[in-house]
């Protein structure tokens, strides 16, 4: 619903009828639009943290370029239509501070998984490195996601970052 509607429409009695559902259910299990809001960011963060563990039992090492594939696929974004989900959540972030932890505790996440990943690497400035790279990664999601203007030039952006990423970082 936040992806589709934006957050502005994101009420109890909104929720109750897109789900299909009596009102009186829903705040039978959320008392209140905050106890909603707290299990979708809960819910969300639950998501993102699932595919970290799985990414982290697949790979005993992770170099820069895998790290960099697992960011540019989303895989919980996928299933949270994350390319409309995001910019929602970004803007959710500046007056909700429970989405805003929710969106730097994931951003964090990724940062610090790319800066170990940096440093291993030898690079000699690796916080702003994995910041830089994470503004790249996420800029993809706001020019080329689903419903955007640049959405059929997403393969081909793509096969260019991981080209551009390539060259810096070696072979894949």
């Amino acid at each position: 619903m936040i992806a589709d509607e934006g957050y502005a429409g994101l009420s109890m009695r909104a929720l109750a009828r897109a789900s299909n559902i009596k009102l009186g259910a829903l705040q039978y299990h959320f008392r209140t639009t905050d106890e909603m809001l707290r299990a979708v960011v809960g819910f969300i963060g639950d998501a993102y943290s699932s595919s970290f563990r799985a990414r982290d039992q697949r790979l005993e090492s992770q170099s820069i370029l895998q790290l960099i594939d697992f960011i540019l696929n989303d895989e919980p974004g996928v299933d949270l239509m994350g390319d409309k989900l995001w910019p929602q959540l970004w803007a959710m972030q500046q007056v909700e501070p429970l989405v805003s932890d929710l969106v730097e505790d994931i951003y964090e996440r990724y940062i610090e998984t790319l800066e170990q990943a940096l440093r291993a690497a030898g690079n000699d400035a690796p916080r702003a490195e994995a910041l830089c790279l994470m503004s790249m990664l996420e800029g993809a999601t706001i020019f080329m996601g689903r419903g955007r203007r640049w959405e059929p030039d997403l393969p081909a952006v793509r096969t260019a970052l991981m080209h551009f990423f390539e060259s810096r970082y070696g072979e894949t």
